[in-house]
């Protein structure tokens, strides 16, 4: 067969993304035998000029099909079908399989650089296990006591129209508390008219690409990054372009670069992702004049910065920064922040400090897609917040924050010297630890063998996407771990390290 008599009807009407179809079909004339062992497939540009489709779609679906096995593509001899495809899923599992684009990562899809690493979610762990997880927060701390009498005053207050559909902004007495809290803590002077409370900081995200990418445009986000974000944007029909950080941050010179080299527009970027109060996974702070470049960037290219502040509460240096959306200087900047780390994973509420001009569509979204977060937990948030409770917790979790992350750098450098490189010891949950001492081990082996002494600790290395450190690297996460269990946990990696280099 001809590369390019491949036979794909796309509906652009249906439901079904053109990735999930493109997927689909080059799947079934594979199954069906109409495509064979070595036959190849077009160019992707080719195809995509073929269908009339971005070519950002095409390669998508390319790159899953590689992850699942079913092409392959080599240097000289483009895309094909795989000579040795993988066993088809039985018949219960097809007729069950979620069609939405991107699909949640499994194990597999190790293919294509945006999807991996696939993590479980956070969970506590009673069994014993020295869990070095990040984004744990010390849940055991929490003044679960006081937070019960915050929400029995909430309820006891309680009224027919606090039971009722609420604002889809939220609470009235929540935004006034958060603007309250940004002015004093990132020098954000919110209004609570642009201020509106969600699900998390993740819906604020996810609503924000909604408004804001449509096909052809494109999404910048810091490279590396977090995979939850990857699935935020790569679920839209936008192209995501990573961008690479330093000591200071993202590297804003390269962005018209980097988005040329996917073959894109540096003018049809609609959206920046930044985490400027203690970067992802690296744990870097921006700097002041690497902010000041970005703002003039999205000014003269019309680009909205998304500002996640995640963790800005736990700082560990002298000199803090303000947020970028305390001075956009001209830009648009979107700043989003949660309780999730501060207070508990659970509580499930976050904010949105926006530009006035998006609060009235970015409120239509979420009255479609959630009606409103719910009232009597904001309204017992804050109360926790105007009493006071709020700020005495985060003076307690910062002092026990800072007495962990202590011993956990004493640990790694008392068990690794020199060996070991960290960075992101300025603020935050985690360390970047990379072990510099041990460059021919393999960072799979060091988690089965840190696994079988009780130890979890989490590979880095897929948050990477272009430049994917060369030596061991983990993300090592303390906020979670008595000391004592930090030292013990520390000492158990250390002898896994040591097993897997002497192999």
């Amino acid at each position: 067969m001809s590369s390019s008599q491949l036979l794909v009807t796309l509906d652009r009407d249906s439901p079904v993304p053109l990735q999930q179809q493109l997927y689909d079909q080059i799947s079934r004339s594979v199954r069906a035998g109409r495509l064979r062992p070595g036959d190849p497939l077009p160019p992707s540009r080719e195809l995509a000029h073929q269908l009339r489709v971005s070519r950002t779609v095409v390669t998508r679906a390319y790159e899953l099909l590689r992850a699942n096995g079913v092409l392959t593509s080599r240097r000289g001899s483009g895309t094909r079908v795989s000579g040795a495809l993988p066993d088809a899923p039985p018949p219960a599992q097809r007729g069950t399989r979620a069609h939405l684009w991107p699909e949640p990562p499994l194990p597999t899809d190790a293919g294509s650089p945006l999807w991996k690493p696939w993590e479980p979610a956070p969970m506590h762990r009673p069994d014993g296990t020295y869990d070095f997880r990040h984004g744990t927060p010390a849940l055991a701390s929490f003044p679960i006591t006081r937070w019960r009498q915050s929400l029995a005053d909430a309820v006891s207050r309680a009224d027919a129209a606090a039971l009722g559909y609420g604002a889809a902004e939220g609470s009235p007495s929540l935004r006034t508390e958060i603007t309250a809290l940004l002015r004093r803590s990132r020098a954000l002077d919110a209004t609570r008219e642009n201020t509106v409370v969600t699900s998390g900081a993740t819906q604020a995200m996810d609503i924000l690409v909604r408004l804001l990418v449509g096909p052809g445009d494109v999404v910048v986000i810091e490279d590396p990054s977090h995979t939850v974000l990857r699935q935020i944007f790569g679920y839209s029909r936008a192209a995501v372009v990573p961008v690479a950080v330093d000591e200071e941050g993202l590297l804003v010179d390269e962005i018209d670069c980097r988005v040329r080299e996917h073959g894109l527009d540096p003018a049809r970027v609609r959206l920046v992702y930044v985490t400027p109060s203690h970067q992802f996974p690296t744990g870097f702070i921006m700097s002041d004049r690497r902010r000041r470049a970005l703002l003039r960037w999205a000014r003269e290219h019309a680009a909205t910065v998304l500002e996640d502040d995640y963790h800005n509460e736990f700082t560990f240096v002298e000199e803090r920064l303000p947020s970028l959306a305390a001075d956009p200087q001209d830009a648009d900047v979107a700043y989003v922040g949660s309780f999730s780390k501060t207070l508990f994973p659970s509580l499930r509420i976050g904010y949105a400090v926006l530009p006035p001009h998006l609060v009235r569509s970015f409120l239509g979204v979420k009255w479609i897609t959630d009606r409103l977060s719910p009232t009597l937990t904001q309204e017992a948030l804050a109360e926790f917040i105007s009493s006071g409770a709020y700020a005495r917790h985060i003076g307690r979790m910062d002092r026990l924050y800072r007495q962990r992350r202590a011993r956990l750098l004493e640990a790694l450098h008392e068990h690794f010297g020199a060996g070991a490189r960290i960075s992101g010891t300025a603020a935050g949950l985690h360390v970047l630890v990379t072990l510099g001492g041990a460059p021919d081990a393999d960072e799979a082996e060091i988690v089965r063998a840190a696994a079988a002494r009780g130890v979890r600790v989490y590979p880095a290395s897929g948050y990477f996407v272009t430049r994917p450190p060369t030596e061991p690297t983990f993300l090592i996460g303390y906020a979670a771990l008595p000391t004592a269990r930090i030292t013990k946990g520390v000492a158990l990696l250390a002898a896994a390290v040591r097993a897997v280099t002497a192999r």
